[in-house]
């Protein structure tokens, strides 16, 4: 498996990926990529990246199999961090 970096999803912003949540999908709009900190001897430069769902309930926070056109499918954890007027943010960080 590819290690995914920043690169993978920056081109992707505004764009849905859908994930798979008991036995439906559920779609989440990729709404900021962006780099963090670097550590020395790291693998990888960490980012974050923020995704919108609009479901009037909460999500838990788990590893969701999300898939996008160009990507395809790749695990992600995701996490709640806030509620909007459009929705719940969720965030995954790589590092």
């Amino acid at each position: 498996m590819q290690l995914l970096t920043l690169e993978h999803f920056a081109g992707c912003l505004n764009e849905t990926f859908d994930a798979a949540f008991a036995d439906s999908e559920v779609p989440f709009v990729l709404v900021e990529a962006r780099p963090l900190p670097a550590s020395p001897g790291a693998m990888r430069a960490p980012f974050s990246l923020l995704f919108r769902n609009g479901a009037a309930f909460l999500l838990p926070q788990q590893t969701y199999r999300m898939r996008h056109a160009r990507l395809g499918e790749v695990g992600i954890f995701l996490v709640p961090i806030a509620r909007e007027r459009e929705g719940f943010l969720y965030q995954a960080v790589f590092n």
